[in-house]
């Protein structure tokens, strides 16, 4: 009778194995509370980890630039401890977007320079520059809406698009502040020319950097509504004809970014209560 039994439980186990990956599936959809659709395929043609590693080498690179000038934060800078505090709770939501960031060596750190500026590159390489935080007096969940968004950048994969569609494979290795908005100060690293994106494109990438940003910050208990607060001091910042907005010069406000924005913050409310009640 054994026998007979366990080869009636088989196609149960079979049907029950089915029905819970379906339900993964199914949940795995339903992750996302923003639509943003799947990747771009273009950036296959770019190995990750080849170019994650080109990324890393030039970070490095221009950590040493900065602290040579003394404009590198030191680790107990009360500004970098806060930043690297938001940062983290935003890293810890990041493999929803892309497995890769579980095994990136994310690295934080505050740069002292009046641009408005920050970036994250391949790999989970973030730098924040000081004027962000100075001239725009951000809140801890404005600060995570910029974080949130330069994170976005890099679990999207923006930069392996980037290069597929502009240089192709043979750019690896000559990644440049240009492509990571990384203004003035990023002049030291390697430049890859004039061949970017076109502006479409840019756009593109910028609108799912803001709705997977917008998620990001909700999910680690950031009020969405703080991305639309943010844009608005962008856009004060750019009418200003302030001469540091290197950031808003590749993130450009205006009234379609910020009514998509205030569009899609009911859409992450509830991810942001729910974190608000773990908390």
């Amino acid at each position: 009778m054994c026998r007979p039994c366990a080869a009636s439980a088989s196609p149960w186990r079979a049907r029950r194995a089915f029905l819970l990956a379906a339900g993964t599936a199914t949940a795995g959809t339903a992750l996302a509370q923003v639509d943003v659709g799947p990747p771009s395929s273009l950036r296959t043609l770019v190995p990750a980890g080849e170019l994650e590693q080109a990324a890393a080498k030039q970070y490095g690179e221009l950590l040493q630039q900065a602290r040579a000038k003394n404009a590198l934060a030191p680790d107990n800078h009360p500004q970098l401890l806060r930043l690297r505090r938001i940062a983290a709770r935003l890293i810890v939501e990041a493999p929803r977007w892309n497995e890769r960031a579980r095994q990136w060596r994310w690295e934080v750190n505050l740069i002292g320079s009046k641009q408005i500026n920050a970036f994250c590159m391949p790999g989970g390489k973030i730098a924040v520059f000081t004027g962000l935080l100075h001239q725009l007096q951000l809140t801890d969940d404005e600060l995570a809406m910029v974080v949130g968004h330069e994170m976005a950048h890099a679990l999207r994969e923006h930069s392996r698009e980037q290069i597929a569609k502009s240089q192709g494979t043979g750019a690896l290795l000559s990644l440049g502040a240009q492509l990571f908005g990384l203004g003035q100060l990023g002049d030291v690293a390697a430049n890859i020319g004039t061949q970017l994106l076109t502006l479409k494109f840019s756009r593109d990438d910028e609108t799912e950097a803001d709705l997977v940003g917008l998620e990001l910050g909700a999910r680690a208990g950031y009020n969405p509504e703080a991305a639309v607060s943010l844009w608005e001091k962008m856009d004060r910042a750019s009418g200003a004809g302030n001469g540091s907005t290197a950031f808003l010069s590749t993130h450009p406000s205006g009234p379609d970014r910020l009514r998509r924005l205030r569009d899609n913050v009911p859409r992450v409310e509830g991810l942001y209560q729910q974190a608000l009640r773990r908390r």
